[in-house]
């Protein structure tokens, strides 16, 4: 025969402790990780601009200039027909696609730019010029 105590579960009592701490673990938690989609956007976006500068710097090695604004980022993916034709255009471009920010918005670009030889920016999650936070303008020259 079995002992009575060996059968019994948790009470009442028990199960309303362990509510009360994964409910207070979830009060800590929540918060912190609510504005990490955020934050994984803006990383994405400077990786984005990174890689397209890198991309502006081999168009630059290849044919002496950077793109003008009218030719855009679209000289990286396809031979731009507008002047000035680049002379030496890599045969295969220089990015697959040009991508998108990751508000779905399309990364502007200037030549010559504001801050340097170029700019390359997205103008956040508002999709407007300036703001604040995840609004924020990010731009080429946040990346050094």
């Amino acid at each position: 025969m079995r002992g009575r105590g060996s059968d019994r579960g948790f009470s009442l009592i028990e199960l309303m402790v362990v509510v009360a701490i994964l409910s207070i673990l979830a009060l800590v938690v929540v918060p912190r990780v609510m504005d990490r989609p955020d934050q994984a956007r803006i990383a994405r976006a400077r990786t984005d601009l990174a890689s397209l500068a890198a991309a502006l710097d081999l168009y630059r090695l290849d044919n002496f200039a950077y793109p003008t604004t009218e030719q855009g980022l679209a000289a990286l993916v396809a031979r731009p027909a507008l002047p000035p034709v680049p002379p030496a255009w890599a045969a295969n471009g220089y990015v697959d696609r040009v991508p998108k920010d990751p508000w779905g918005g399309d990364y502007q670009y200037l030549a010559p730019g504001v801050h340097g030889p170029y700019d390359i920016f997205s103008f956040g999650a508002d999709g407007a010029t300036g703001g604040a936070g995840v609004n924020a303008d990010i731009g080429t020259w946040m990346l050094n």
